[in-house]
């Protein structure tokens, strides 16, 4: 299993735009094969930085994510609207039992 993490930080005219894409990128993205969670949230110490949380079965269907063309699309959101973009981390994680 995967786990993806990042950041990307509005500017206050645009917050609302890119909640909005967000919201919509993590509900279509739910649906698709080997996504195991996928989820945003407002950071507690700065209203303005939405944090995604992603688990995926595997590197084959995080790469097939990527491709899709609505992440392209929302990729392209995000350079428009984000004051800032913080990196994302991929992490391998092998579930405990």
């Amino acid at each position: 299993m995967l786990v993806v993490t990042g950041t990307v930080t509005a500017r206050p005219d645009t917050f609302e735009e890119l909640l909005e894409a967000a919201l919509a990128h993590v509900h279509r993205s739910r649906g698709e094969p080997g996504c195991l969670q996928h989820g945003v949230s407002i950071d507690a110490e700065n209203p303005m930085t939405l944090v995604f949380y992603e688990e995926w079965e595997d590197r084959e269907a995080l790469e097939a994510h990527f491709k899709v063309p609505g992440s392209l699309d929302f990729m392209e959101t995000v350079r428009n609207l984000a004051d800032h973009q913080g990196r994302m981390k991929i992490l391998p994680v092998a579930p405990r039992d």
